[in-house]
C-alpha cells in the first residue's frame, strides 16, 4: 500500500487487495475494487482518482480507469468530470430491498442444492467456511468477504443455473458490507462467519428443514451486521 500516494491526495491510505498476474490488468483491479467495495474499504461520498488508486496498486491509471468505468456500469461507483470516481451510498431502503431479494432466491436455490448435491460436491465448500472463520478471527475484511463470495456462489453453482449465480453476484457486490472494521473490533464477526459450516452440515445430512431456516437465519443475521456497522 502506498501511503504517501494517498496523503498526498488527502485521502486515507487503503486496505486493497493485492493485484496479482493471472488475469488481465483491467480484470485484476476491477476484481479487487469490487472486493475493496464490497468489504466497505471505499467510502460513500469519496471522490477516488485514477492516479492514486493505481499508485496504490502499484499500477499504470488506465487498467484502473476502466475497472471504475466497468463499475460504474454496474452503479457501483460514478464518474466525476476531472476529478475521478464517486463511490455510491445506500440507503437503509435499499439494504433491505437487497435483503429480501437475496431471501427470495438464495433460501429456496439452497434447499434445492441441498436436494440434489452429492457430499462430494459439497464437501470441498468446507474450505472456503473455514476460510470464512479464520478471516473473521484475524480482522481480515477483504479474505472474509472473498471467502464469504467463494462459499455462496460455489454453493449456488450446484443448481446448475450460471444465471442465477449472477444474479446474486450482482445483488452481492450492491449491498456492499459497509461498516466491517467496527464489526471486527468489537469481535462481532465470528458468530456469522461460523454459521456457513453449520449450513454445510446440514445440507450434506439433507436436513431440508434445517437448511431453509438455516439459510434464512444467516441473511437476516447478516443485515443486522450491516446495521450495526453502519451505527
Amino acid at each position: 500500500m502506498n501511503s504517501q500516494a494517498a496523503n498526498a491526495q488527502g485521502v486515507a491510505a487503503l486496505n486493497l487487495p493485492s493485484v496479482q498476474e493471472r488475469r488481465s490488468l483491467r480484470e485484476q483491479v476491477t476484481h479487487a475494487l469490487r472486493a475493496a467495495l464490497v468489504a466497505g474499504e471505499l467510502r460513500p461520498g469519496i471522490v477516488y482518482s485514477a492516479p492514486v488508486l493505481a499508485a496504490e496498486f502499484g499500477v499504470s491509471a488506465t487498467p484502473v480507469r476502466e475497472a471504475m468505468l466497468d463499475l460504474a456500469k454496474e452503479g457501483l461507483v460514478e464518474v466525476v468530470r476531472n476529478k475521478g470516481f464517486r463511490i455510491v451510498g445506500l440507503t437503509e431502503q435499499d439494504l433491505d430491498d437487497f435483503t429480501e431479494i437475496r431471501e427470495m432466491i438464495e433460501v429456496p436455490a439452497t434447499v434445492r442444492v441441498a436436494e440434489i448435491a452429492t457430499p462430494e460436491q459439497l464437501e470441498p465448500l468446507r474450505r472456503y467456511a473455514r476460510e470464512i472463520v479464520t478471516a473473521a478471527l484475524a480482522g481480515d475484511l477483504i479474505g472474509y468477504v472473498e471467502a464469504d463470495r467463494r462459499f455462496h456462489l460455489g454453493l449456488l453453482a450446484l443448481h446448475g443455473n450460471r444465471h442465477l449465480v449472477e444474479t446474486v453476484r450482482d445483488l452481492r457486490s450492491r449491498s456492499r458490507l459497509y461498516g466491517l472494521t467496527a464489526l471486527v473490533q468489537a469481535d462481532r464477526l465470528f458468530d456469522s462467519a461460523a454459521e456457513h459450516e453449520q449450513l454445510l452440515n446440514a445440507m450434506i445430512a439433507k436436513d431440508l428443514p434445517l437448511v431453509a431456516e438455516l439459510i434464512s437465519a444467516h441473511l437476516g443475521h447478516v443485515r443486522r451486521l450491516w446495521a450495526a456497522g453502519r451505527v
